[in-house]
């Protein structure tokens, strides 16, 4: 993914400026890879370093089976998320 088309995913999930930005992490916790999407979705931190991705209400209940997806915590925030390639 290339500059141009980060702003253009980011302008189009129109988020507020104070939204967190949330990195996928891989299992090793090393390596590099080029960014190949991006999301808006829930973060709730289990600490200050780690924690989990929910969805929206609107997007849970936009599935076909919606409780098969766990509801957010209160204390989730919305977050974009960044996913790597590999």
């Amino acid at each position: 993914m290339t500059l141009a088309e980060l702003r253009a995913q980011l302008a189009a999930l129109n988020l507020p400026d104070d939204t967190i930005v949330i990195l996928a992490k891989d299992a090793e916790g090393n390596g590099f890879s080029p960014l190949d999407a991006t999301e808006a979705c829930m973060y709730a931190a289990d600490t200050t370093w780690s924690g989990d991705r929910y969805l929206t209400e609107q997007q849970r209940l936009a599935k076909e089976e919606p409780d098969d997806w766990f509801q957010a915590p209160d204390d989730a925030v919305h977050a974009v998320f960044l996913w790597p390639t590999n």
